[in-house]
């Protein structure tokens, strides 16, 4: 993986974006873009393929949008929305009516989500962001090698007003009305390497750094040959997830958290979660949670106009994620 770019990684940009995810991600304020464009490249987590990826600046109210150099310029967009996902198979991918997608675009989606990012464009010459150590660490990273720049219009908050929930069987994902923004996930495999684990903390751009952006993908190595077999986790390997087998970590380094699994889950749904359109004010409870039903929370939610609101300012101040 090579990482570079406009002016990358200048010691100031790098301190910019500390200041970001402490004080903006996931709190009203004014729309943010990068100061400058950086790239990086790498393999793709299920294409296998080398994937050439460039953040630029994006103008206000653009939102994230990539833009695939590898197709016909005039089919070349994806909005990276709720509304544009079409697949939800062990990651989440959107399309545009050409049939042209970006699929695991998670990750990458909850780097830009805890620096507080709203309007970007990822530019890719695949059909996949690179994999980078599968965690939204070297995301992050790039972002702060960008640097982060205010826009004179307000941000949009996505403010909770009344439950919502979708279950499948035992599963569930749901938003409560909260004056802070949060989430308490739980996963239970019959795994020993996993088994049950849970996560509950306040949701700001320096706990997801702190907390969550290291947590790795996590995948069972007897499930391999199926998945390649099905186009999937091509790319895969101890460099870019955690790789489990009967009760063991196959990973030499072994797990950056003793619940990593769980983590990752949480640092998931963020991604997932950001494709609202916007940050979340609210609490976030998943029990064995997916990106399907991450996305069929954000549809259950959008279905039902009395559930939320779009406001530039919150009720209270304590709303903001400090």
């Amino acid at each position: 993986m090579v990482f570079g770019g406009s002016d990358a990684c200048a010691e100031a940009d790098c301190l910019s974006v500390d200041f970001a995810v402490a004080t903006h991600a996931f709190a009203p304020g004014h729309q943010t873009t990068l100061r400058h464009p950086v790239h990086c490249s790498g393999t793709g987590l299920h294409s296998g393929q080398v994937v050439n990826l460039t953040l630029k600046p994006g103008p206000v109210d653009s939102g994230i949008r990539f833009f695939r150099t590898d197709v016909a310029p005039e089919t070349a967009w994806v909005e990276g929305r709720w509304d544009a996902v079409s697949d939800t198979t062990l990651c989440t991918a959107v399309s545009n009516r050409h049939g042209v997608r970006v699929a695991t675009v998670e990750h990458l989606v909850a780097a830009l989500a805890a620096a507080g990012v709203d309007n970007v464009v990822v530019e890719l010459d695949a059909a996949e962001p690179p994999a980078m150590d599968g965690s939204s660490g070297p995301f992050l990273f790039l972002i702060e090698c960008a640097g982060i720049a205010f826009q004179p219009k307000p941000r949009p908050l996505l403010r909770i007003r009344k439950p919502v929930r979708v279950e499948d069987g035992p599963k569930f994902a749901a938003f409560l009305p909260a004056s802070r923004t949060s989430m308490d996930v739980t996963i239970d495999f019959e795994s020993p390497a996993i088994g049950h684990q849970r996560i509950a903390l306040p949701l700001s751009g320096m706990r997801f750094k702190t907390d969550l952006a290291r947590a790795r993908t996590f995948g069972f190595a007897h499930e391999v040959a199926y998945l390649q077999s099905q186009g999937l986790a091509r790319g895969g390997s101890l460099d870019n997830a955690v790789v489990i087998q009967d009760d063991a970590i196959l990973n030499p380094g072994g797990l950056r958290f003793a619940d990593e699994f769980v983590r990752h889950k949480a640092l998931d749904a963020v991604g997932d979660l950001y494709l609202a359109g916007g940050p979340f004010l609210g609490r976030y409870v998943g029990n064995q949670p997916g990106h399907k039903l991450n996305n069929q929370l954000l549809r259950a939610l959008m279905a039902d106009p009395a559930a939320f609101e779009w406001t530039a300012t919150p009720d209270r101040p304590a709303a903001r994620s400090l």
